[in-house]
């Protein structure tokens, strides 16, 4: 039997570090010790890249059954048995077309519950565009296939934890979804996933305002007086803990981050520019709201440096971790729920022990 949590993995551009990160991370056997990796794509990708990492110590076996896998070992779900022209660092429509098809596969594969959690390798929004998948990025597509009426981008970096009321979106239009009902949304989210997820009884969190010194009290935009704070003051009638808004430059400057267990931004940029400065590259982007887990490195193809051997592996195994870590916080917050006598003995019986040192002096 199967005690390892089953992890599926996209291959992300074909053309990008995805595969060598792959490669790099499960060359470590110590990992296999931690789960069972179903990586999505095809044989004949991974051993073009295998070749560009002639150090590796990576091995795999195929398969087209997923209740078939070998728990010891790496397990290649083919995707596709066609050739496919590879080109390292180059953009190109082939190489978006056969990402979105491993992206398809797999979480096919997670809403049927036949894998614990996904990790996805980058892949770049403009190849990936076509009539049959029309979203910019991740987040959108998996908000779609689940059916949530909502979901949040949060990354995070150990107790350090970011999350966006918008995404990837034209900055002149930022300010049309900056509205009570969306940040009230991302606050719940955020709120019960740090709950469910993170394993935090009473979470923190800290609201950025939109315009540059949080308004000024109105003198520099009037979002914070007439959406921001509303949202705050609704949120906390929520028993949601929610502070701010704050000023974003000061905010990061002064490392007041440090005093929340999250941080949600208003767009893309005001939250991820200190966070991936901050973050030193061990940052995870996970998607926050859907009925599974998903987990991804915090960068991008890097066109530049793919196919050369160069690229660092740290954020994809981190964001590995993590799914792991998440799906046992999940599974324990679910149990707990199901089951609140037993969270209650578990209270119980760490207080009578407690008690139980201190009346012995120890």
């Amino acid at each position: 039997m199967n005690n390892k949590p089953v992890i599926g993995i996209t291959c992300g551009d074909l053309n990008g570090i995805g595969i060598e990160l792959i490669i790099k991370t499960f060359s470590d056997s110590r990992v296999l010790e931690l789960c069972t990796p179903v990586i999505f794509a095809s044989n004949k990708v991974i051993n073009f890249y295998r070749k560009s990492v002639p150090d590796s110590n990576f091995n795999y076996q195929s398969t087209k059954e997923l209740n078939r896998l070998n728990i010891k070992q790496v397990n290649v779900f083919n995707c596709w048995e066609e050739e496919v022209v590879i080109t390292p660092g180059q953009l190109t429509d082939t190489s978006g077309k056969y990402a979105v098809k491993s992206l398809e596969n797999a979480v096919k594969a997670l809403k049927q519950k036949q894998i614990d959690g996904l990790v996805t390798a980058p892949i770049h929004k403009k190849n990936t565009q076509s009539q049959d998948f029309n979203f910019t990025g991740h987040t959108p597509y998996l908000k779609e296939v689940f059916g949530v009426n909502d979901v949040l981008m949060l990354l995070f970096a150990g107790d350090f934890r970011v999350a966006l009321v918008t995404e990837h979106i034209p900055v002149g239009s930022i300010t049309k979804f900056i509205t009570r009902e969306n940040i009230i949304s991302k606050l719940q989210i955020l709120n019960l996933t740090l709950k469910k997820d993170f394993g935090i009884d009473k979470p923190q969190i800290a609201v950025l305002g939109l315009n540059p010194h949080a308004g000024d009290e109105g003198l520099i935009g009037n979002e914070e007086e007439t959406i921001i704070k509303p949202a705050i003051k609704e949120a906390k009638q929520k028993d949601i803990l929610a502070f701010g808004p704050y000023s974003s430059d000061a905010f990061f400057a002064r490392r007041q981050y440090k005093r929340f267990d999250a941080v949600l931004a208003m767009y893309h940029d005001q939250g991820l520019i200190p966070f991936k400065t901050l973050a030193s590259g061990e940052g995870v982007n996970y998607t926050a709201g859907l009925p599974a887990i998903r987990t991804s490195p915090d960068h991008g193809v890097a066109f530049d440096i793919a196919g050369k051997n160069k690229a660092d592996e740290s954020s994809f195994l981190t964001a590995i971790f993590e799914c792991l870590d998440i799906i046992r916080r999940r599974q324990a917050y679910e149990e707990n729920h199901k089951n609140p006598l037993k969270k209650m003995t578990a209270e119980v019986l760490a207080n009578a022990v407690d008690e139980k040192i201190e009346e012995s002096g120890e």
